[in-house]
Formats: C-alpha cells, sequence, structure tokens
C-alpha cells in the first residue's frame, strides 16, 4: 500500500502554494493527498456548557479551511484522491507524527502567524529539522515551483546522509521525467599555496579529483536502479551551502541530506541543508537519514 504525501495547510499564501505544489507532486507519483490543519482551538476555547449548541471559532475556522484547501486541490487535479482533516493538535507535533507513514510531508515556508521579514517561518524549519519522513519546503518564485524548468539538483557531501537523498533525488527525477545535476563542493586547504603557484596547482587538482571519484561513488548504486535518469555530475570548488544554492537558482528542486540521531531531539539539520532552507531559489526536500 503506498503511504500517502501529507501537507500541512493553514490557509495562508504559502500553505496554498504548497498545497499546488503537492497536488502535482502526488500525481507525478501516483500517490493520495492528505491534507492536515493543525488546530489548537480546544485548549485556547476551554470547556463549553455541554447545553450549548454553540460551535467555538476556532473551531470553525479549522473546518473551513481545511475543506477549502481539500477543494483547492481536487480542482487543481480531479484524478488525485484528497482527503482533510483537523487535528487539535500542535503544528510541529502533528507533521511530525503524521510524517512516519507518509511518502513525504510538504509544508510552506510561512505560516499566517509569523513576523514578516523572517526568512523561514519556525513552523516549516522545526518540521524539516526533526521529521524522520522526507521533508519538502515549497519557496521560491513560480517558475522555480511549477515543474517545467527540467532539473533536480542533489548535493553530495562528505556526510553518510547522501545515499537516502541520492535514492530520493533520482526517483524525483524519473517521476519527473528530467535530468538529475549531481553537485560536489571541493576546498583547496589554505595552506596549499603557501610555498608555490606550482604546489597549489597540483593540490587543487588532487582536492578536485578526489571530489570527482566521491561523487561518481556515491552515485552509482543509484544509478544502476535508475538507467533511464540522465545525470549531470559536477565538481564545484567553494563553500558547499553557496554552491549549491548558487547551482539550484534553476531547478525544479534541491536535495540535500540531514542526519538524525534517534537520542537527539533538537533541531537536527546541518549548515548546507540550513541554508538552503532558508535562501534557495526552489522548492527544498530534506531528506534525513538515520546514524
Amino acid at each position: 500500500m503506498e503511504l500517502p504525501l501529507v501537507v500541512g495547510a493553514d490557509g495562508s499564501q504559502s500553505s496554498l502554494r504548497a498545497v499546488d505544489w503537492a497536488v502535482d507532486e502526488a500525481a507525478r507519483h501516483g500517490l493520495s493527498l492528505r491534507l492536515l490543519y493543525a488546530s489548537l482551538w480546544e485548549r485556547y476555547e476551554g470547556s463549553r456548557p455541554a447545553f450549548s449548541t454553540e460551535r467555538p471559532s476556532e473551531e470553525v475556522m479549522a473546518e473551513h479551511i481545511a475543506a477549502s484547501c481539500a477543494e483547492r486541490a481536487e480542482r487543481r487535479n480531479p484524478g488525485v484522491k484528497v482527503s482533510a482533516e483537523v487535528l487539535p493538535d500542535e503544528a510541529v507535533h502533528a507533521l511530525v507524527q503524521a510524517g512516519q507513514e507518509a511518502f513525504a510531508v510538504v509544508v510552506g515556508c510561512r505560516g499566517r502567524g509569523e513576523v514578516a521579514g523572517m526568512l523561514l517561518g519556525s513552523v516549516s524549519l522545526a518540521v524539516a529539522a526533526r521529521a524522520v519522513s522526507p521533508v519538502v519546503v515549497v519557496r521560491g518564485p513560480e517558475r522555480n515551483r511549477d515543474g517545467r524548468l527540467g532539473r533536480v539538483v542533489v548535493g553530495v557531501g562528505d556526510s553518510p546522509e547522501n545515499e537516502a537523498a541520492v535514492g530520493f533525488a533520482f526517483r524525483e527525477a524519473q517521476a519527473r521525467g528530467c535530468a538529475l545535476h549531481a553537485v560536489r563542493a571541493w576546498r583547496r586547504p589554505a595552506h596549499a599555496h603557501r610555498d608555490s603557484p606550482l604546489v597549489a596547482d597540483d593540490a587543487g587538482t588532487t582536492h578536485e579529483e578526489r571530489a570527482a571519484i566521491a561523487l561518481t561513488a556515491a552515485l552509482r548504486e543509484a544509478e544502476r536502479e535508475h538507467p533511464r535518469v540522465q545525470v549531470h555530475r559536477r565538481t564545484v570548488q567553494g563553500p558547499a551551502h553557496k554552491v549549491l544554492l548558487d547551482t539550484a537558482a534553476d531547478a525544479d528542486l534541491l536535495v540535500v541530506g540531514a542526519q538524525r540521531n534517534p537520542g537527539h531531539h533538537g533541531l537536527q539539520l546541518g549548515r548546507v541543508a540550513h541554508a538552503a532552507l532558508h535562501h534557495a531559489d526552489c522548492p527544498v526536500a530534506v531528506i534525513p537519514q538515520r546514524s
């Protein structure tokens, strides 16, 4: 049985863009779509007399938002099976829990209550940093969100979270029928050019060659499993977060990995994933890899 694609919906413009993106993603993978609105209205409204016929305003609003988002999703693609529900729960907890039985969790980059000017909403950041499922934060201009650029970008680094991220990126590229651009950044050590320009060039070549070898090795198994995906490999000198952001400027999706330590309950995001979530010009998929 295929797991559903879960999307957090709160009625904000950001979440509506996430709903639209999630509908298209569900259609690409043949998945059902589960819309969640997490509401704490029961806690805020308090108890009501048993004979009261009035419903809490927050409850009515929550149900209206969920129904409206479901209607929007069904209009966008009638072929996608859509369900919507309101949970009397805190948003991060509800979405992280739902992600335990989901293909992925999709969220917008800001919520209704976020302070103007924030780079990324606190709910989206917390879900991306804690979920055990893939999390997609839908951000960037329409040209990067509508899936027409034909490019999925995946960052391949030294840490052990490469495997899950690479596998997800290949599946996305195959479902979209587009090219996969695999990128690995490398840096020349600061001490390499102190003595001689010739030594500096040799050192730079060595590090670049090592990066190319590591990139090929990281992709080998996924390439074998997805022979139809066209892969473009690229090694670039520079800080990893900057290299990825530059490469993903013309992409439909940027895929990055994040290590998950079962014994740690705080935010679990590396520098690269954190920078991508705050600054990328396209939707960002954070793929957890358990240590």
